[in-house]
């Protein structure tokens, strides 16, 4: 349990482990092998926050995090195990649990997860992992693959994505790490296996046992200690209760992230030229902790619960992230977070466009027995009455007011913020209302810059552009800047 990579032993020892029943032992408590139900689905409920915090460089000592939520439902069946690892299924899902089914604006990584199945066209994946669960290599990666490099090459609307975009470096550090993939659509799987081990072993309550290792950040070798403690065991639940407290070595993961930190820096080059020494020395610095809580069955070495709280600081900034999983036949003993309760929070203003999920295709894993429907002729009317709906919605032409790119303060990605005059911004918002649920273009110079989907009505006059290298966005700020410069926008044709 104390590292990610067991030495393999051989199968019948294996048996023997798993075989042994659980017991309280003069010498401490003895937690079984992992032994997994085999093709029986196990469901969780999956809850995540994100708390960014970038008050220093915005000059807003003392002003709360940015916070993102979001709330899971996903399933896990173990296909089948021999001595050698194990094959597990991951059926994905980005819809809200029922009971916060109205609640979708406070819960905005359901959205950015929504799309990440779209972008990845999976909405299952299934894994090779060794004995205590740990995702080892991915069924379908070619698929996902071309999937995605499917998506740049058509692109969004008809636009493919620039050469330099950051899908296509996603699509090379995939190819690279295919593990990347779990951790982009499944980190459960991760956190989950954190708890497991194949190999039995007795611990005592209280008594704390620390392992290091190396990590490796952009290719730099940083120190990881890590200390495992039995902090209680439920003889009537038949579970235990363990911590993992991790630390990364500040000096080594420093070095790591001053890339990272010099990216940071050239977005905010007014306020660090202003920056004394103090502040300039401790922008430089960086580190990383982990706290994790885990309940584990003492009948299966499962984990049946799991909190985790990831705190990393570089640069100024801070992100918290913060992970609860509770197997949904079984009751929770783990206290939550306050960030995943809080009925107010200051969230991110993220305006997320879902990505065309009808273009996406089935998931890699789906099997399609039967071809799609033709059209109906009510489904060809209904065409082309919003066609002819379409051309009496004018284009609008708009003032702009200011253009800037600043960095998020979220995604730490550059992006252009238009503000429209006032008589732009009425406009905007009249033509926004008229073309809900449709495709737009908007133009700069005669170029379409940009096709959104309009979900919802803008009605602030602000119209965030991003997705885009920070020079191009620096460039399409240049030209709005000239006097007598308008945006067009025009239903796509």
């Amino acid at each position: 349990m104390t590292s990610l990579l067991w030495k393999r032993f051989v199968w019948f020892c294996l048996c023997l482990t798993l075989s042994t029943p659980p017991a309280w032992s003069a010498g401490g408590i003895d937690i079984p092998g992992y032994a997994p139900a085999m093709g029986v689905e196990r469901s969780y409920r999956v809850q995540k926050a994100t708390e960014t915090d970038m008050s220093f460089w915005f000059d807003k000592s003392g002003a709360p995090p940015v916070t993102a939520r979001g709330a899971f439902r996903q399933r896990m069946t173990v296909l089948s195990r021999d001595e050698d690892g194990m094959r597990v299924r991951w059926s994905l899902s980005a819809d809200l649990p029922e009971s916060l089914a109205g609640l979708a604006d406070s819960y905005q990584m359901n959205l950015l997860y929504r799309n990440s199945l779209t972008a990845y066209g999976a909405a299952a994946l299934e894994l090779e992992t060794d004995l205590n669960g740990n995702p080892r290599d991915i069924s379908g990666v070619d698929q996902i693959v071309a999937h995605m490099r499917a998506m740049a090459a058509n692109g969004l609307g008809g636009v493919p994505a620039a050469g330099k975009s950051g899908l296509y470096d996603i699509i090379a550090k995939l190819e690279a790490n295919p593990l990347q993939i779990v951790a982009a659509l499944v980190p459960e799987a991760q956190l989950l296996a954190t708890g497991q081990n194949y190999q039995a072993e007795t611990m005592e309550i209280g008594q704390a046992s620390a392992t290091s290792r190396d990590e490796d950040y952009g290719g730099v070798s940083v120190p990881v200690t890590s200390t495992w403690t039995l902090e209680s065991t439920d003889a009537t639940a038949r579970t235990a209760t363990l911590s993992l407290s991790e630390e990364a070595d500040d000096a080594a993961f420093s070095q790591s992230q001053q890339p990272a930190i010099a990216n940071l820096m050239s977005g905010f080059a007014e306020r660090a030229k202003n920056l004394t020494a103090d502040q300039l020395a401790s922008v430089k610095r960086a580190s990383k902790s982990r706290s994790v809580e885990l309940v584990v069955s003492l009948n299966d070495g499962s984990t049946l619960e799991a909190s985790e709280t990831v705190t990393v600081e570089a640069g100024g900034t801070r992100l918290r992230t913060y992970t609860h999983i509770l197997r949904e036949d079984m009751p929770a003993s783990l206290p939550l977070p306050a960030v995943l309760t809080a009925k107010d929070l200051q969230t991110p203003d993220l305006h997320i466009e879902p990505l065309p999920s009808a273009k996406a295709g089935p998931g890699i894993l789906d099997e399609l027995s039967t071809a799609p429907a033709p059209p109906t002729a009510s489904q060809d009317t209904t065409v082309a009455t919003d066609d002819d709906r379409a051309k009496e919605i004018a284009p609008v032409s708009l003032e702009v007011k200011s253009a800037e790119v600043s960095l998020s303060p979220v995604s730490y990605d550059h992006g252009l913020n238009i503000m429209l005059t006032p008589e732009s911004a009425a406009e905007f918002r009249d033509f926004t209302q008229a073309v809900l649920g449709r495709q737009t273009q908007m133009l700069i110079n005669d170029k379409v810059v940009m096709e959104p989907w309009m979900r919802e009505p803008i009605m602030d006059g602000r119209i965030v552009l991003a997705g885009t290298d920070r020079k191009d966005l620096e460039a399409l700020a240049e030209q709005l800047k000239v006097p007598g410069v308008k945006i067009l926008v025009r239903l796509r044709p």
